[in-house]
C-alpha cells in the first residue's frame, strides 16, 4: 500500500496510506474538478439556458450569453481569482483548501460574490427558477462558513445535493423537459460524492452532511423566491 502527503488541521505535513489504486483515484480527481461547487453553478445555468425549454422561453441567443456571462463573472471567475490570489499571497496553503482555517476567507468571499449575483438577478427580474438557484448558492456559502467551525463539510456534496433538489423542484413545477435530466443530476451527485471519498480526506459523515444540507437549502431558497 502506497502513502501520500496530506496537510493536517495543524497545518503540517502528514503521511496517510492510499486507500484506492490510481485506476480509481485519477477518474475521481477528474470528476472532483469537473463538478467543483463553483462549476456546478455554471453547469446548471447552462442547462437552464440551452437545454431547458421552459425557463428561458423566448429569450434570444445574445441575451442568453449575457445571462451566462453575468453569472459566470461574479459566481465563478471572481471566486477562482480570489482563491488564486490568496494562495499567491500565502494566506492559504493550497487551492484545494484542505483545512478548515484555509476555508474561512474563501467562504466570506463567496458569500459576497454570491449575494451580489443573486441581488443583481433579482433586480433585473430574472426567471424565478434562476433566482431560486442563485439564492441557494448564497445561503449554502453562509451555511458552509457556520458549519466550518465544527467540521470540514464537503462543499462538493453540498453543491450536487442542491443541484439534485433543484431538478426535482423543476420536475414538480412542470419546468423539466424529461426525467433523464433529473437522472443525470442524480448520477453526477453519486459519482461526485464517491469521488470525494476516494481522493479527499473527507469522512462519510462530512459527505452526507453536505449532501443533506445542500438539498434542504435549495428547498428553502425555492420556497422563498416562489
Amino acid at each position: 500500500m502506497t502513502e501520500h502527503l496530506v496537510i493536517n488541521e495543524e497545518g503540517s505535513l502528514d503521511t496517510t496510506p492510499e486507500k484506492y489504486p490510481a485506476a480509481f483515484r485519477i477518474p475521481a480527481l477528474i470528476f472532483s474538478y469537473l463538478f467543483h461547487p463553483l462549476f456546478i453553478i455554471g453547469w446548471v445555468v447552462l442547462y437552464l439556458l440551452y437545454q431547458n425549454n421552459h425557463v428561458f422561453l423566448g429569450v434570444d441567443p445574445e441575451t442568453r450569453i449575457i445571462y451566462f456571462l453575468r453569472v459566470f463573472g461574479t459566481s465563478i471567475f471572481l471566486p477562482i481569482v480570489t482563491v488564486l490570489l490568496l494562495k499567491g499571497l500565502g494566506f492559504i496553503q493550497s487551492i484545494q483548501l484542505p483545512t478548515q482555517k484555509d476555508r474561512i476567507i474563501p467562504y466570506v468571499a463567496c458569500i459576497t460574490f454570491f449575494f451580489w449575483t443573486y441581488y443583481v438577478s433579482k433586480q433585473l427580474g430574472d426567471p424565478t427558477e434562476l433566482r431560486a438557484f442563485l439564492l441557494s448558492a448564497f445561503v449554502a456559502s453562509c451555511a458552509s462558513l457556520i458549519i466550518n467551525n465544527y467540521m470540514k463539510v464537503s462543499m462538493h456534496a453540498m453543491g450536487v445535493g442542491g443541484m439534485v433538489a433543484f431538478f426535482v423542484l423543476l420536475l414538480f413545477a412542470n419546468k423539466l423537459d424529461d426525467v433523464f435530466s433529473l437522472l443525470a443530476a442524480v448520477l453526477v451527485a453519486g459519482v461526485t460524492c464517491s469521488s470525494r471519498l476516494v481522493v479527499s480526506d473527507h469522512k462519510s459523515f462530512e459527505i452526507y452532511t453536505g449532501l443533506i444540507t445542500g438539498i434542504v437549502i435549495q428547498l428553502v431558497a425555492w420556497m422563498i423566491v416562489h
